[in-house]
This record gives C-alpha cells, structure tokens and sequence, in this order.
C-alpha cells in the first residue's frame, strides 16, 4: 500500500516550496512582467506578431501562451498573431536533420520574424543552444526578445531586452514561476488589447 502518510508530508514539503519561490521573486518582479506586457502590446499595434520558443516542457509553454493569444484568456476580444515555433513537427525534424537540432528556432524566425515583432523564449537553464541561437536571429532582424529563464539565467539573459530569471536551481519550480508570469502577462496584454486605442 502506498504511504499517504508520507505522500502528504511531501506535498506539504513542495506546496511550501513554491510558496517559498514566489515569495522569494523580489520587488521588481512586478515592474518586469509588466515591460515585457507592454513590449507585447506595443508590437501588436503596429502589426506585429508574438512568436514564441522553448524545449520540453518550455515547448509546452510556448503553444500555452500562443493559444491564449489566438483564442482568449479571460476576455472576449480580437484574435492575437502568436506562433509557436514548437509545433511544425514537419519543419522540426527537417532542419534537426538537414542542419542540426541547434538551430531548429532561429531558422524559423529567420523565416517569419520582422523587425517589430516579439520573441518570447524559454530556458530553465538558460543556456539551451537553440533558444540561444533563435535570440540571436531575432536581435539581428531588429525584434524585441523576452527571456524567461532560472538559476542565473545563464547566457539567455543578456541576449534579452526584458529577461525575466526564476533564481531556483530546481527545474520544476523555475517552470512554475514562469507559468505564474506568463499568466499575468496575458491578461495584461489582453486587457489592453481588449480597449479600444
């Protein structure tokens, strides 16, 4: 039989250690979720578009986020343009084959990115070669690029224009505080995008 003694004392232990993260996320965590809602905003009013990136479960976060966009949030409003460039498993496995794994995102925003538009990419590291690669190609064409990443934020943070770090070393809590941020960021988005301007 399964301790459900022990499982509890466990799922204390994590419930207080997420707790303990968001607690620990600072006085301009705040003020950092909103520039990066903002830098949104301001590309989507000018025509452009969000396209978004990451691996894992960051890849999971992308097409989250992209489907908040095109479909809704909490509100009744326009369609948002947000790609997700996680989900062509066509173009995917044709540029990991023909070229290399590393450059499965930067090819796509060479492809499909503008100056104006947005990247927003994922790294719990912050040091996913690909990631790194597609901020890069996007500063190039003149795109803003947020960073969500952990610990330091490795090499992600300063190819960003708005870096938002998770400083947790365990991957599971860095991924829940970017799930938190990136909630708030799109409802803010979506309640200025709701207005009429």
């Amino acid at each position: 039989m399964p301790d459900r003694s022990a499982m509890a004392k466990e799922a204390a232990a994590q419930t207080a250690a997420h707790a303990a993260m968001v607690a620990g996320l600072g006085p301009a965590w705040p003020a950092t979720l909103a520039d990066a809602a903002a830098a949104i905003v301001e590309s989507l009013r000018a025509g452009g578009k969000l396209l978004l990136a990451g691996n894992g479960g960051s890849a999971a976060d992308a097409q989250h986020i992209a489907a908040e966009f095109v479909g809704r949030f909490r509100r009744e409003r326009a369609a948002l343009p947000a790609i997700a460039l996680t989900t062509d498993t066509s173009i995917l496995t044709s540029l990991g084959n023909d070229y290399s794994y590393e450059i499965v995102f930067a090819r796509q925003v060479e492809a499909l990115g503008r100056g104006g538009d947005v990247l927003w990419v994922f790294s719990t590291s912050g040091n996913s070669a690909n990631v790194l690669r597609a901020a890069e190609s996007a500063r190039a064409r003149g795109m803003k690029v947020i960073g969500f990443a952990g610990g330091n934020g490795g090499k992600l943070a300063p190819l960003c224009d708005i870096a938002l770090v998770v400083r947790e070393k365990l991957t599971a809590r860095v991924q829940e505080g970017h799930q938190l941020a990136y909630h708030v960021i799109c409802d803010l988005v979506e309640a200025e995008m709701a207005c009429k301007k």
